[in-house]
């Protein structure tokens, strides 16, 4: 199988994995405890990559070019008719968008092809507070000069982020359970395997020895 380079650094991974997990895990109640233990054994046993999000990716990827080009065809051609703070803004959302873009559909490839929480959260976080806001001031600040064809594909674009951003959250939740279930499952078996062999599980040492220096009885009268 390929091996995927993560440019998150590790900190920041595990910073990523236990917000996912404390975030998009949902909370269990004692009223359906026996549901809930059917549904985790069929989680444990499926691949949990999410077919919308994965689809929704691949047609954002063929799409984001085009709206590249129609955004910067737009920009030179309403250029001269705005002002110079709006010249400059738009020019570091289009800038700061399309870096973002390659970094977030790479995230959102890895994360959900690998069943990688870290680097689908940082998808979902990217495009929830950085794409997001930036595709919203484009199609909402009249300011700078909305034309047919941007608010055309810009809205196309919206539709693609907002598809995105629920698909991936309900991917994290599935695989945050996911996770869950198996560190758990490990942890019982870990557990189980320590009684068997006579040890125990916290400590490794031997349930009949003492750890203290302690003599044989018949030792003490002699």
């Amino acid at each position: 199988m390929p091996v995927f380079y993560s440019p998150i650094p590790e900190n920041l991974q595990m910073g990523l994995a236990y917000m996912g997990g404390s975030v998009f895990t949902n909370n269990r109640t004692a009223d359906s405890d026996f549901k809930r233990q059917q549904e985790d054994a069929s989680v444990v046993n499926q691949l949990v990559s999410h077919l919308p999000l994965q689809m929704l990716l691949y047609f954002n990827m063929f799409y984001f070019p085009c709206w590249w080009f129609s955004a910067v065809f737009m920009l030179e051609v309403k250029y001269p008719y705005l002002p110079g703070y709006y010249q400059a803004l738009l020019i570091t959302g289009i800038v700061l968008l399309t870096l973002i873009e390659v970094i977030r559909l790479y995230l959102g490839y890895i994360g959900n092809l690998k069943e990688k929480v870290p680097e689908l959260a940082a998808f979902w976080l990217l495009s929830f507070m950085f794409q997001l806001p930036v595709l919203l001031f484009f199609l909402t600040d009249e300011g700078i000069l909305i034309l047919p064809l941007e608010r055309a594909v810009h809205s196309l674009y919206l539709t693609f982020l907002l598809a995105q951003i629920v698909a991936s959250f309900l991917a994290l939740r599935t695989m945050t359970r996911k996770l869950t279930l198996l560190f758990h499952l490990r942890q019982i078996g870990a557990g189980r395997h320590f009684h068997r062999a006579g040890m125990s599980p916290v400590y490794g040492l031997s349930y009949q020895r003492s750890v203290l220096p302690v003599s044989p009885i018949h030792h003490m009268y002699h």
